[in-house]
């Protein structure tokens, strides 16, 4: 069994009570060790003649990880365990955003002008030019983030409640990474019906809607009838963001194993609302050879139980997952952990790329096919090659937003993958650098500028 990377997600604070004798703080540090954890940092709080008070941080890799640590700690003779406390509910206590006021109302005068009755000729001129809402209200950089807490993560169906946090963690990302005000909007229906109506309804607010965690099939359906019946830019992050970082590692992973799209064969395993999106992106960038997979195998057109966008992407094939790797080119998977096997890696072309990219257990671990394979990635942040959808929604939303988009379009999306491809120099290409960092300060405004471009040529773009 692979041994699983401790990471901040599931760490830990401990608060000890040690004896002021020499060797107590390894004892300490060698329990965490021996329990498999990573020590983080190690704080000294007081300090007397019989004692001393310390503070450690220690990652884990599971819930269950985190108390066996604490567990060894406990067993050790005259420490006592003060404090624990879980690092990722302590980040998230009081929730992780709010609303600040952009200007300062210090006296009569400021609010004479920001409220009553200056404002009154702020709603008049946009009465009567509606266009002007862009230029005077919130509107020009504001984004909703909808869902209906259907498919959160990869946890299935929490509810509005349950997503939350999610949406928090989005907005918090859009502001970070592109300077965009988002707000989240968690619905208390799963009504395809209401859902579309309540996001017309309050469309006027938004120069955008970001649709997040809505379950396939219907995420396809409620993004296409917003598309039509709405005038600002329409994007489920679940399917478009994922599928332009996918193109955009996949552009150079090719290059390295000197590979075109029109050539090879590739395999998708997960038919949702990431797989989907996928298999129709890489088919613009020219991508010939898409076998989808379900938990049924592969999307074949002699199967009657496949829905309309399954039924887009059916081919003549038919097997299972282990039938359609024999002799792939590349492996997409967007579904769920372990469903690959050293085997079927084995059974792939020459140069096999896999991006694994279910999360946080991945389709395959990486070390099982350490020489295997040309290219590895994951969607996880302690493995190379990260397939994290932070690298193209903030860029995508800045740019449409900066030219005032009324729509989303695959010619936008493809030129925001081109747009992150591009950000890994020839001398930087490797195995294990195929895609820019999230933290790479380039990425959001070369997406922007990619996407505003795009959204010109296709006479989208206001402005």
């Amino acid at each position: 069994m692979v041994q699983l990377t401790p990471n901040s997600s599931y760490g830990l604070t401990l608060r000890l009570k040690l004896p002021n004798q020499t060797g107590m703080l390894a004892q300490v540090t060698q329990a965490i060790a021996d329990a498999g954890g990573n020590l983080e940092d190690v704080r000294l709080l007081e300090r007397t003649r019989q004692s001393v008070t310390r503070e450690i941080t220690v990652d884990a890799f599971s819930s269950e990880h985190a108390e066996t640590i604490v567990a060894a700690v406990k067993a050790i003779a005259d420490i006592h365990v003060l404090k624990v406390e879980d690092r990722t509910f302590r980040l998230h206590e009081g929730g992780k955003i709010e609303v600040t006021s952009r200007i300062a109302v210090r006296n009569q005068d400021d609010l004479a002008m920001a409220y009553t009755p200056g404002v009154g000729r702020i709603c008049k001129a946009i009465a009567a030019d509606p266009e002007r809402v862009y230029d005077l209200t919130i509107k020009q950089n504001m984004v909703a983030i909808v869902t209906d807490g259907s498919a959160v993560l990869g946890l299935g169906n929490l509810g509005p409640e349950g997503a939350l946090p999610v949406m928090e963690g989005k907005a918090l990302l859009f502001k970070e990474f592109a300077g965009i005000d988002a707000f989240p909007i968690c619905l208390a229906t799963q009504d395809t019906d209401a859902i579309v109506e309540t996001v017309k309804r309050i469309a006027p607010v938004f120069g955008g809607i970001n649709l997040e965690d809505i379950s396939a099939p219907r995420c396809f359906e409620i993004e296409a009838r917003l598309k039509q019946e709405t005038n600002i830019p329409i994007f489920h992050d679940d399917q478009h963001g994922t599928a332009i970082v996918v193109l955009a590692a996949l552009t150079n992973a090719l290059k390295l194993v000197k590979k075109s799209f029109a050539e090879i064969r590739i395999v998708i395993n997960g038919a949702g609302a990431a797989g989907v999106a996928i298999a129709l992106l890489l088919q613009k960038a020219g991508a010939k050879t898409i076998l989808m997979c379900d938990s049924k195998g592969i999307l074949s057109r002699d199967r009657p139980d496949l829905n309309p966008q399954k039924q887009g992407l059916a081919v003549d094939e038919s097997g299972l997952l282990a039938d359609a790797m024999n002799q792939a080119d590349v492996f997409l998977g967007v579904s769920a952990p372990g469903v690959v096997s050293v085997e079927m890696v084995k059974s792939m072309a020459a140069d096999p790329i896999v991006f694994a990219m279910a999360n946080p257990i991945p389709e395959i671990q990486p070390e099982l096919v350490a020489g295997l394979v040309a290219v590895m990635a994951t969607g996880r942040s302690d493995y190379p090659n990260q397939i994290n959808n932070v690298l193209a929604f903030p860029g995508v939303f800045r740019g449409a937003l900066n030219c005032r988009a009324k729509a989303m379009t695959t010619e936008m999306f493809l030129e925001a993958a081109h747009a992150i491809a591009a950000l890994v120099t020839p001398d930087e290409l490797d195995a294990e650098h195929i895609i820019p960092s999230v933290f790479d300060p380039r990425v959001s405004t070369a997406v922007a500028s990619a996407v505003q471009q795009a959204a010109r040529e296709a006479g989208v773009a206001r402005v």
